[in-house]
This record gives C-alpha cells, sequence and structure tokens, in this order.
C-alpha cells in the first residue's frame, strides 16, 4: 500500500446518498433512501452495499490515520480466533487470494476477541510485502457475528458495509446486476464504471463465506439467466416489451433457491436470446444485442439460448459458473464453442416452476463452467436426491463402461479437428480399459426400430418432433398470456417480438393439436428404443451406464457474427444433439483444445475451441461429472481459463499499446 499521503480513496459518484441513510425517511412531502456508494480505493472501484453486516466500537484515535470518503473508513475484520501475531500473515494471504481484498483494508483490524479475554487496542508492526506501512491498529472486538473480510466503516454510527469489487462486463452477458437483500430478495445494484456501453457487474468477497457440508457453494459467484425469475427482480426473457409490462418477481423459484440455499451468490441475470429460442447475433438479436465470445478473433457467434451464461463464463475469471437451461442444444452450443464444460442433465431432475417454458416436455436446466470440482458441487445442490454423485462417495469405486460408442466421428486424422477428436476417444478408451465402437444410428433405428415407428426412417419420423413440441407449448403457455396482457395494458396492440420466435409460433399455429399429440408419441417411441437398445442402464449404480455415446459438439468453426442470414426458419430434423433431447438421458460437453485458422476479423491466425459431448444412460449424470474430474487429474482434459483462449490471456478486444493514449 502506498504511503498514507498517496493513498486513493475518493467516491464515483457523489450523487448517491450517504449510507447513513438505509432506513427510508419518509415525510409527507419526501423519501429518500440509500442504494449504495461507489468509490474508488487505489485505483480499484468499489461498491459499498447500503446492508450493514454490524456495529462494532471503537476509539477515534484508533482510526485516525485510515482514510475517510464521505464519512466512511476501509477496515478489516477477522474472525476465527486468529492469535494477533498470524493476523499479518493472515492478511497477506487473503491479499493474494481474494481479489475483492487489498492492502489499503489492512490500516485497522477489528479482531474478533478470544473467549475470556477483554478487548484491547494495539499498534502491531505489519507484514512487509509490497507495500510497508508502519503500523497497522488491531482493535479487539467482542462482535463475532460479522464475516471476516473487507469492510468500510461509517464513523458516526459504527455500521460495517460489505463491499463489492467492480468490473466491466466487457462481453455484454448481462442484462442486470444484482445483490442481495435482507429479506432474502435481490435488488439492482447501482453502479457503474467507466466502459464502452457496458454494465458493471460487482462481486462480493469470498472471505464473507466458509464452506460447510451443508453449504459447499459458499462465495460461488454465479449468473442467472433471464428466464428464472428471482424475487424482488424484473425478469426480460430476452424481450423489451416483457420487461416493461410485467412487476418484478414474488419469490425465487426453487431450482435457483437451491443454488442459493447451498451458499451460491448470484451476482447478476445473463442475456437470454428471446423467449429461449435459437438466435443467430446479428441476423437476430434485435431486442437486445448478443453477448461477445471471447474465444479466437473475439467475433464469433456465442451460439444460444444461454448465450450469456457462456460469453461470461468463458470471459471472466471473477465468475465461478452460470445457470442456463437446455431444451434443444442451449447450453451445450454455448459450452461447445466457447470451450467450456456443460450439462443437458437428464430431464425433469428439478422443478422449473417459476422460469419461463419453451417446452416442459424437453426443459432442462444445466451448467456452464470452468472447474469440474464446482460444477460437481453445483450439480448436487441443483438436482438434490435425483442426483446420484459419484464424486468422493465413502465406499464407491467408479466402474466406467468399457464400451466407448462414437456416433458421426470422423474416420481419420487427416486434420488438427479430426486429430483432437479420435485422440480423445482413444485416450478415454485406455482410461476406462475399454474399446471404441462406431455407431450407425440410422441402421440400428431400420433393424430395430419398434412397429410404433410404422417402418419410417430415423430422420422422417422425428422430422417435426422437436418444431411440434417446442411451438406448440410455448404458443400455450406463453405467447398467448403475453399478448393477451400487453394488449389489456396498451389498447389492443401487439408486442414486438424478435424474427425467430414469430417464425417458430407461426408454424405453431398452422398444426392442429392432433400433429402435437403425434409428437409425443414420437418422443416416447424414440426413448424407449435408445434408452433400451442403444445407451440402457445397469443395475450396478458405480457404473450405471452400459455404454458412453460420443458426438461432436464443436469443430474449431468461427461462425463470425457479422454475417447476415436467410430468413429465419422452422427447424426442423433429427442431429446428434437431439438424441439426448428425445431419450431425456444426460449430454455433457468436454473441452478438448482448440485449432488454429486465419480470422476475416483480425486478418491473422486465431485459436478456436473444439469439444466433444458425452452421453450416459438416464440417471446417470454423476458419473460425467466424475468423469470430468478424473479426465482432468489424469491429465485428458484441461480445465479451460477464461480469456482469448482456453489458456487464458488477454481477450482479443480488451488488448491495447502499452504506453499508448489516444489523443483528442
Amino acid at each position: 500500500m502506498a504511503p498514507m499521503t498517496d493513498r486513493k480513496l475518493s467516491a464515483r459518484s457523489l450523487g448517491l446518498s450517504v449510507l447513513s441513510f438505509i432506513a427510508s425517511i419518509s415525510t409527507a412531502s419526501a423519501k429518500i433512501a440509500s442504494t449504495g456508494l461507489s468509490v474508488n480505493f487505489n485505483d480499484v472501484d468499489y461498491y459499498i452495499s447500503p446492508f450493514s453486516s454490524g456495529k462494532v466500537d471503537f476509539k477515534a484515535k484508533d482510526l485516525s490515520k485510515v482514510p475517510t470518503v464521505l464519512g466512511f473508513k476501509p477496515v478489516t475484520v477477522v474472525q476465527g480466533g486468529v492469535s494477533q501475531k498470524d493476523v499479518s500473515k493472515l492478511l497477506t494471504t487473503w491479499t493474494e487470494t481474494d481479489d475483492v481484498y487489498q492492502e489499503g483494508f489492512a490500516e485497522a483490524v477489528f479482531l474478533a476477541e478470544s473467549k475470556g479475554k477483554k478487548p484491547r487496542n494495539i499498534i502491531a508492526p505489519r507484514h512487509k510485502g509490497p507495500a510497508k506501512p508502519d503500523s497497522t491498529s488491531i482493535i479487539t472486538t467482542k462482535n463475532t457475528d460479522i464475516p471476516s473480510g473487507p469492510y468500510f466503516l461509517e464513523v458516526s454510527t459504527g455500521s460495517l458495509y460489505p463491499v463489492y469489487r467492480l468490473y466491466e462486463d466487457f462481453a455484454g452477458s448481462f442484462v442486470e446486476s444484482l445483490i442481495p437483500t435482507p429479506d432474502g430478495k435481490f435488488q439492482v445494484m447501482s453502479a457503474q464504471t467507466s466502459g464502452s456501453a457496458s454494465l458493471t457487474i460487482g462481486v462480493p468477497s469470498r472471505l464473507y463465506f466458509t464452506k460447510t457440508e451443508k453449504k459447499p457453494l459458499a462465495g460461488v459467484r454465479i449468473g442467472i439467466k433471464d428466464i428464472y425469475r428471482l424475487a424482488g427482480v424484473k425478469g426480460s426473457n430476452g424481450n423489451r416489451a416483457w420487461y416493461n409490462l410485467y412487476p418484478a418477481a414474488n419469490y425465487t423459484g426453487p431450482a435457483v433457491q437451491r443454488l442459493i440455499d447451498a451458499g451460491a451468490q448470484i451476482v447478476g441475470l445473463q442475456k437470454t436470446s428471446q423467449f429461449a429460442n435459437g438466435e443467430s447475433a446479428t441476423a437476430d438479436w434485435v431486442d437486445y444485442h448478443a453477448p461477445f465470445n471471447p474465444r479466437g478473433d473475439g467475433y464469433s457467434d456465442t451460439s444460444s439460448s444461454s448465450a450469456g451464461a457462456g460469453a461470461s463464463v468463458a470471459a471472466y475469471e471473477w465468475l465461478d459458473i452460470a445457470l442456463g437451461s437446455d431444451t434443444g442444444g442451449s447450453v451445450r452450443g454455448p459450452a461447445g464453442v466457447q470451450g467450456l464444460f456443460g450439462n443437458r442433465p437428464s430431464h425433469n431432475l428439478v422443478s422449473l416452476d417459476n422460469v419461463m417454458p419453451l417446452s416442459p416436455t424437453l426443459d432442462t436446466p444445466g451448467f456452464l463452467v470452468r472447474d469440474p470440482e464446482i460444477w460437481e458441487a453445483a450439480n448436487a445442490a441443483l438436482y438434490g436426491k435425483n442426483y446420484k454423485s459419484l464424486a468422493g462417495a465413502k465406499g464407491k469405486k467408479v466402474k466406467y463402461p468399457k464400451k466407448i460408442t462414437t456416433y458421426q466421428f470422423p474416420t481419420n486424422a487427416n486434420t488438427p479437428v479430426q486429430k483432437l477428436l479420435l485422440e480423445f476417444a482413444d485416450n478415454l478408451a485406455k482410461f476406462v480399459g475399454g474399446t471404441v465402437t462406431a455407431s450407425n444410428l440410422t441402421n440400428d433405428w431400420v433393424s430395430t426400430a419398434p412397429a410404433e415407428a410404422g417402418g419410417l426412417p430415423l430422420n422422417q419420423f422425428l422430422n417435426t418432433t422437436y418444431a411440434t413440441l417446442i411451438t406448440k407449448e410455448q404458443i400455450e403457455l406463453v405467447r398467448e398470456p403475453f399478448y393477451r396482457d400487453y394488449a389489456a395494458a396498451n389498447d389492443g396492440r401487439r408486442p414486438f417480438v424478435n424474427p425467430v420466435p414469430l417464425s417458430r409460433w407461426a408454424y405453431g399455429d398452422s398444426v392442429g393439436n392432433d400433429v402435437l399429440q403425434e409428437a409425443y408419441r414420437a418422443k416416447a417411441t424414440f426413448m424407449s428404443w435408445f434408452n433400451s437398445k442403444i445407451l440402457p442402464g445397469v443395475a450396478d449404480e458405480n457404473q450405471c451406464s452400459d455404454s458412453l455415446f460420443l458426438y461432436t459438439q464443436s469443430q474449431g468453426g468461427q461462425n463470425p457474427r457479422n454475417r447476415y442470414r436467410n430468413a429465419p426458419g422452422v427447424p426442423f430434423g433429427f442431429s446428434a444433439g437431439r438424441i439426448s433431447v428425445f431419450a431425456e438421458v444426460p449430454d455433457v460437453v468436454f473441452p478438448l483444445g482448440e485449432v488454429s485458422s486465419f480470422s476475416e476479423i483480425s486478418k491473422h491466425e486465431e485459436v478456436y475451441p473444439v469439444a466433444v459431448s458425452i452421453m450416459a444412460a438416464k440417471g446417470c449424470d454423476g458419473l460425467l461429472t466424475k468423469l470430468a474430474q478424473d479426465l482432468v487429474a489424469a491429465g485428458i482434459v484441461k480445465v479451460p481459463k477464461a480469456g482469448g483462449t482456453l489458456a487464458g490471456g488477454k481477450v482479443l478486444m480488451r488488448r491495447g499499446l502499452e504506453g499508448v493514449h489516444d489523443h483528442q
């Protein structure tokens, strides 16, 4: 930390009220309430929460050397019976490991007293590090309820307020930045750093949270797709008319609440393509601008509909995980093109109450994540007793299936992409002690299809199934009540809707209920056949699945977002990505690496992700997460980093020339 005369602590926005106005002050003519305070401390932007964590007693002379802004001083709280001689070392560790904490908070430390000892004030030498202030004021306190970490102390009241570090959402992946309120709801975080038309996202210090058996996600920062409703927050489903029409939600749905109960820290709502339909950047995103994929040249499409989730986890080291949804590929697509782990779980593992539906028959909640350890904990928290975890369970030894089936995989290694895919399949087979067999699903269907299929080829039998289910069900559950409510509030007018949902809904309007019933039958027929003939389960819960089924998820393509495409159409047909949709089996994306190609955007060689999808029998979700952990431990799969490549590094749009400044 710099000497006292050089320290920087300033309010970024003097228009915000001082936090002493936590409680609303009302008269017959005026009402004022704090929404928090933005400050800049040693060139780092922070947001001071408007909600106090508690109070401490102190003497003014103990804080005389601590800088002040608008009546607030940066301080540290240390709990857990830490001895005074160990405080210095602990604070140095915090500075190195927590992105919110900095040495500037260590000018004054409130140390929770041990039982039986009276509080006393001392001046203790600081641990010598990059900064070398003369001393730290250590003030013992009886308050053991305030979590350890950095705070801003309101001098006039003794109240301590937690801080959030502010980051720029340069990938454009968020809709709202959120903070929790004391009543279990959320409110928009009122803070803004400098940036180019970007939101500002605040993240709390990880030091405030301690992982326990009941809170395995304590301190884990998560973004939530803007189809999940959160208490106190307005949602949009990617549609501006919807956002303006409906009030904030009254309660948080059970899926998100499970994550909160497990300790996850929600930092914001994230962009979705409209009504969770698949859209392409530039061509289809009209109401909101599509997020930016940070990989490669920074201008490849993010895929959708969990576009904000994929872009944010790939771009930001400060974000741990994102909750998306997958109906026809909305998690798997973004995971593949941004080189992340991602999952479509077995269907119906958790209630999707208070979540906007695309098709309840097909909808699933899934995660996009870099670290499979966090992924495992999040899966266990979200899916609860329906999740068969194999990670760290006592007395259990995983017996991975020895049969590895590939579908639409390359047959030779003539290109870097083919080489990555085939090497992974071979390494996986060696790891489990099994063999790789190529599958021809079309031929398997011809020879073993049930009588209900009527002798139709697989592609023909399922050609309209997906399109019918997502359009007919969303028309009834979303479009019709939305249109009615909007018309009632706007003199009979129709709200604006993006081209893709309109084109799909038009198809749904053109077919009758008999087509919908046939779609239900076709899905059920395929699910029964696939889950018995191709990917059955086994009785041994430590193996769970008869085999592992692989197909290519991402081949390192660029898919530039500046292309104008044809008019949107209806998602007819059958593909590898539809298998898990109809069969209700878990389908998990593994990032394998990157391949190089010339970018027409940057006019330079760039690298783009290659990924594979692995399926297992229905209900065997934990097997695949455990496989991810074990393959990482074995060095077969690497944990991707946030940045321009899977190895990290600056995102291309964020690079600049050192020492070069703009001249006006």
